[in-house]
């Protein structure tokens, strides 16, 4: 068995045993200016994901409240990473063969890639990283345009307004950004990251501290959330969705899996209503298929659970009523 190049995120540690994410690769931007490389056209792109990833989730979820699944196509891969290339030892995301192999997952019908890997040299003979999701796909040039889902979701926020169905919808509304901008600053570090920190670290020192970054974060997202309705204000912005995704995962998955088990998301009687209130929201729902997120985190990390069983629990109902309408009336 040949030693791959290619990386998974359980390969970025530090000499002190502290998981460090490395930045995204492809960073092109597409325009509503019809001069520029990539102009935002109706059915020029395509969206890959993962249901069991946050960060593709958190796209796919933009641009079902944009409303453009008439204008940008979606797909997602198999939830447990599988060996990307005959003879070498990485694992990664994979398509399935057939349609009814994986409930939710689907073929690579634009370019028949039997891989995400394959997309990534498609685009780049050359690249050497992470082979990860999401990835914005250009059907015109074959390409990825952006693999960054903080950028993806800019895009699909504003740069597809003229075909959007919801163009009025605006999460990143130029009156909250700094706000939004700080808010995403501390989730991202202490709560999105912080689990992963968690879940990957190979050194007590290094998870305890983020353990506490992660609870003291959690613990001020429950103080905000209890006099008012969002993270940044009365106004769903794309802090809440960024925020949500973790949250989504956290009873299911990291309070087990990635060790984060001082407390459940449902002991934190504002932040269990705000996550309820977020999936009800239209559109959202649909991007939560927890059985792609437990088999994924469950099968896929054999360094943290070697034989890959999957916990039969929760199964939380977030289509139960929640409380939060209480701050706009």
């Amino acid at each position: 068995m040949v030693q791959s190049s290619a990386r998974v995120s359980l390969d970025e540690m530090t000499d002190s045993g502290e998981f460090k994410r490395t930045a995204s690769t492809f960073r092109s931007f597409i325009s509503r200016d019809k001069s520029s490389e990539f102009y935002a056209e109706s059915g020029r792109y395509h969206l890959y994901i993962s249901y069991a990833c946050p960060w593709a989730s958190r796209c796919y979820a933009f641009l079902k409240l944009k409303g453009l699944e008439d204008h940008i196509g979606v797909s997602s891969v198999k939830p447990k990473w599988e060996r990307t290339k005959e003879g070498e030892d990485h694992f990664g995301w994979t398509f399935p063969t057939s349609e009814d192999e994986v409930p939710g997952a689907e073929p690579d019908k634009l370019n028949g890639a039997k891989t995400i890997r394959e997309l990534y040299e498609l685009s780049s003979s050359n690249y050497i990283g992470k082979y990860t999701v999401p990835v914005l796909w250009d059907k015109k040039n074959k390409t990825i345009v952006n693999n960054e889902s903080s950028e993806i979701t800019r895009m699909l926020n504003s740069d597809f307004n003229d075909i959007a169905k919801y163009p009025e919808v605006d999460l990143y509304p130029p009156h909250l950004q700094s706000q939004i901008d700080e808010v995403n600053d501390w989730v991202y570090n202490a709560i999105n990251n912080g689990v992963y920190r968690c879940g990957f670290a190979k050194k007590q020192e290094p998870y305890e501290q983020a353990f506490k970054e992660l609870f003291d974060a959690l613990n001020r997202c429950e103080e905000i959330l209890s006099h008012q309705r969002y993270i940044s204000g009365n106004v769903l912005t794309e802090a809440d969705i960024r925020l949500f995704v973790t949250l989504i995962r956290f009873d299911e998955v990291y309070v087990v899996h990635f060790k984060c088990n001082k407390k459940l998301v449902r002991e934190y009687p504002n932040l269990f209503n705000y996550t309820k209130d977020i999936y009800q929201i239209p559109g959202i729902s649909v991007t939560v298929n927890m059985d792609h997120i437990k088999h994924h985190y469950y099968g896929s990390h054999p360094s943290i659970n070697p034989y890959g069983i999957i916990p039969l629990g929760s199964d939380i109902d977030y289509s139960a009523p929640h409380d939060r309408a209480k701050f706009t009336q």
